[in-house]
């Protein structure tokens, strides 16, 4: 397995606008991290430059320590599963699997026992002598990540391998991958649109936007800390609630602002710099919300609409403004449409972004104290 460093990375096909524009990452030995981001963010052309299908316009590509920006996919020591499988329907498993190792001019006993092992890895050495058209979807894809195996490669890549799989067996497959990344030690670069996969799968996610990587890190990184408010509206499931506000008041150790809709509520960030009147947008996770007054920072608003997943429910709150506010609340509370409902939150569990959308930090109850002191020995 190897590392991958992305610097000032281009893509252009009309030679004028950037696909991708100056895309810096640096990937660790073993590391699995996963690229999200909404269609035509540039994910999958990222995906297909590193295994050589698209050129690179600018900047350098390496693996493991070798720039590999001109050098074909069979050279590159890489190995990509795709999302419709590609596998020739008139081999056998056996066959899709060995195919490419044939091509390699490996020797049959080599082939038989890489194949033997990643089958048995896979648990699809019952499978070998089968035509795909006789295999699950599940089974399908588990051949063309056993055939990935077989060569070895230096880095793995992934594209969407679980998008055509119900949502069973994209659990089971999900926890697969899981096992084996940790089995393999591999270096694996995953593209998906599921946030699921995302959060549960990479030791790094890097959200990325019309060709831009807006964040990368751990996936509890970006959930609790996200840098913009394309990050704080994209990652999460349901997305954070977004209330646009004015600053009535602030310094380090807070901001006070007043929502459009008229509320006052204290959020624990640093405020430094932030002026008075300055237009601000609140964001609050909806499991950090309380279906009472049970937090400091005191809302209300109606039911329209409760989404029971059984454990829990989703509850959409419509504000004075006209704005929805998503509750995750308990499973077992009956709710009634069109219900005044009254909810708070902690004021730590707030965040702050500023005109310019970029977060504000977060201020955690210890420091919070020094940010206080620090104010007040300034005053």
């Amino acid at each position: 397995m190897a590392s991958v460093s992305l610097k000032a990375l281009r893509k252009s096909y009309d030679g004028r606008s950037d696909i991708l524009a100056g895309i810096d990452l640096d990937i660790a030995h073993g590391e699995f991290v996963v690229l999200v981001g909404p269609s035509g963010c540039g994910k999958s052309t990222l995906l297909r430059m590193l295994c050589g299908l698209e050129s690179i316009t600018g900047g350098t590509m390496q693996i493991g320590g070798k720039t590999v920006n001109h050098l074909p996919p069979a050279e590159r020591g890489i190995a990509m599963v795709f999302q419709s499988y590609a596998l020739y329907p008139h081999m056998t498993v056996y066959q899709n699997m060995a195919f490419g190792l044939k091509v390699a001019g490996k020797d049959k006993a080599a082939i038989k026992a890489r194949i033997t092992q990643a089958a048995g890895t896979l648990k699809i050495d019952h499978l070998l002598e089968r035509l795909p058209r006789e295999l699950s979807g599940g089974q399908r894809q588990r051949v063309a990540i056993g055939r990935a195996i077989v060569r070895e490669p230096q880095l793995f890549l992934f594209d969407e391998p679980l998008s055509n799989l119900d949502a069973a067996l994209r659990v089971q497959t999900r926890l697969e991958i899981a096992k084996l990344h940790r089995q393999l030690d591999a270096t694996i670069v995953y593209v998906t649109h599921d946030q699921v996969e995302a959060m549960t799968l990479g030791d790094k996610i890097v959200v990325m936007h019309e060709g831009h990587i807006q964040q990368a890190g751990t996936p509890l990184d970006l959930y609790q800390q996200p840098r913009n408010l394309f990050v704080a509206g994209f990652i999460g499931s349901p997305k954070m609630n977004l209330m646009a506000a004015s600053v009535t008041e602030a310094h380090a150790g807070g901001v006070t602002a007043r929502l459009d809709s008229g509320e006052l509520i204290h959020a624990a960030v640093d405020g430094s710099g932030l002026a008075a009147g300055a237009r601000v947008t609140l964001g609050l996770r909806a499991e950090h919300i309380n279906e009472s007054r049970g937090g400091s920072e005191v809302l209300s608003g109606h039911v329209s609409v409760v989404e029971h997943l059984g454990e829990a429910n989703y509850i959409y709150v419509t504000r004075e403004g006209g704005e929805d506010v998503v509750i995750r609340g308990d499973g077992e509370r009956h709710v009634e449409i069109g219900q005044h409902l009254v909810f708070s939150a902690e004021s730590t569990a707030f965040h702050l972004f500023d005109e310019q959308g970029e977060a504000r930090r977060r201020l955690r109850p210890g420091n919070m104290v020094a940010a206080t002191r620090g104010v007040m020995r300034s005053a």
